[in-house]
């Protein structure tokens, strides 16, 4: 068995998408990061839409947060100027992740300009469970799960990653 192999963790993800438009037929994006978290061998245990109210979405992070069964949470929508996700989980983290917001806008801007300055993208942690928030289009997931999260939720990613901190399941 290679190294890889020996290494690689499945983790268990949630998908919350934070949106008062989407609904099931048209969660492109929620659609896309449970998709592309099962295709790198994840399991998405859990996915839901979420209006976009500050309390609706603490209500399901905090029960995400403390279900042994989910690891990692995806959410996307609301992180624009103004809106409600950063609002909401925030105070929920124990620990902040600066370096998310930062590589995301980066590379944002590598696609967009300077429409990225917008993007109030973030991540960090809360009861052992990591969250990244992300914008809610297709777009910017892709850009997300592509540029950051594919490699680091990969325990088999160097230098580093995220994935390596978790067992099969939590």
């Amino acid at each position: 068995m290679s190294k890889a192999a020996e290494t690689s963790v499945a983790l268990n993800i949630a998908v919350l998408t934070i949106s008062d438009s989407r609904h099931s037929g048209n969660d492109t994006s929620g659609d896309y990061l449970a998709t592309s978290a099962q295709e790198a061998g994840h399991r998405c245990v859990q996915r839901m839409i979420c209006p976009d109210d500050i309390y609706r979405i603490r209500n399901v992070i905090s029960q995400w947060v403390v279900d042994d069964g989910i690891q990692v949470i995806l959410s996307n929508g609301s992180t624009g100027h103004g809106k409600s996700a950063a609002r909401a989980i925030v105070p929920l983290l124990d620990n902040q992740i600066a370096g998310f917001g930062e590589l995301f806008r980066h590379l944002s801007f590598l696609e967009i300009g300077s429409s990225s300055l917008q993007s109030d993208a973030f991540a960090g942690s809360a009861n052992g469970t990591l969250i990244f928030c992300m914008p809610g289009s297709t777009g910017a997931c892709r850009t997300a799960w592509e540029g950051i999260l594919r490699d680091q939720l990969d325990s088999s990613h160097r230098p580093c990653n995220f994935g390596s901190g978790f067992r099969s399941s939590k």
